[in-house]
């Protein structure tokens, strides 16, 4: 079988094309993907050729927020089966490692994720119209909820991952620190989590439009109204909790102003060393935390989609044909018109 491949040779020298695909082996499942939303770390690939040390050094199909529909199985799959509709997990962990035994597979020492240049030989990714899966990285949604609605599970599970690392919400005062899809998308899990207030600070107006539409009680630009935020600062902080998820040093600095003494602030945004005003940071006894990825909670990102608790059609703000990836990532890459741009591929996302 054929099928055709959005694959990154080069910053900003992406190629569709064809390469064979072989029948699912034992354990294994051929999903026709309709869906495949372009996430930060696709960008950084595309604008950059990497992000930190993890650069692209061969030819790589990226994508990893990807749903589709099974169209066979192999020997032992009973699991999913043909005609199924699924949200694909782009994790493999090994679950033999020090980690993976501890229940920590996130931080799997031989994990594969689909579309990664950490490894090399690169993980191969989901933007592709056919691709083979493990049955286990499969979960099945409901007629209601679109191919590209369950696409968004993957960056969902981030968030909620970020939201078990920052405990009990329920009637606390949340701020969150940038409003692309992270940001957005943790806006809705502290809201469904009972948060009684979360604001969510922005450059953009047109993020923060999405940011409100999924649960912000309060939006600021803190371009255009950064005075907006003193009142947050005063008294030592307002805040019981933050989500950083812009990593920007402003954005940083501003989570540590605005959180209370003994406050918590969870760190999702990644970049490379940003500079810590550590002596607020002890003086007020904040902790602060990091969260990375994912592990039980793709299962509960799909449900709470599938099931309608969540509703992350706002922040999809575009779709593009697979021949139309570069247009797609010129857009993705532009936050004063886009939050998710997804592209869609030969089965549809409707």
């Amino acid at each position: 079988m054929k099928t055709r491949v959005c694959r990154l040779y080069g910053q900003r020298e992406l190629r569709v094309e064809e390469m064979d695909v072989a029948a699912p082996g034992p354990g294994e499942v051929l999903v026709a993907i309709g869906a495949g939303g372009i996430c930060g770390s696709d960008l950084h690939y595309f604008q950059d050729g990497g992000f930190g040390p993890i650069r692209v050094r061969e030819p790589i199909i990226l994508g990893h927020e990807i749903a589709g529909t099974v169209q066979a199985v192999g020997e032992g799959v009973d699991r999913v089966f043909p005609g199924d509709r699924v949200a694909v997990n782009p994790s493999r962990p090994c679950n033999d490692c020090r980690f993976c035994r501890e229940g920590l597979r996130q931080h799997c020492l031989n994990m594969r994720f689909f579309g990664s240049a950490l490894r090399f030989p690169h993980e191969q990714g989901g933007f592709r119209d056919l691709l083979v899966a493990q049955d286990f990285q499969c979960e099945r949604i409901g007629p209601r909820t679109s191919l590209a609605e369950a696409a968004v599970a993957e960056p969902f599970a981030v968030c909620l991952h970020a939201r078990s690392r920052a405990g009990d919400l329920s009637g606390k005062s949340v701020l969150v620190t940038g409003a692309g899809p992270i940001g957005a998308l943790v806006t809705a899990a502290a809201a469904h989590a009972g948060a009684a207030e979360i604001v969510v600070t922005d450059l953009q107006d047109a993020a923060l439009a999405i940011a409100s539409r999924m649960g912000a009680t309060t939006t600021v630009n803190v371009a255009a109204n950064p005075d907006l935020l003193d009142r947050y600062k005063a008294e030592k902080g307002q805040f019981d909790l933050a989500f950083e998820c812009s990593a920007a040093a402003p954005a940083v600095h501003t989570a540590i102003e605005c959180v209370r003494p003994q406050g918590t602030i969870v760190q999702l945004g990644v970049a490379g060393d940003l500079p810590v005003p550590v002596n607020i940071l002890v003086g007020k006894e904040i902790n602060l935390i990091g969260s990375h990825r994912f592990d039980a909670e793709f299962g509960e990102a799909v449900r709470l989609i599938d099931s309608g608790a969540i509703d992350v059609k706002p922040i999809i703000t575009a779709s593009y044909p697979l021949e139309d990836a570069l247009a797609a990532f010129e857009i993705a890459g532009d936050r004063s018109r886009a939050v998710k741009v997804q592209l869609t591929f030969a089965e549809t996302a409707a």
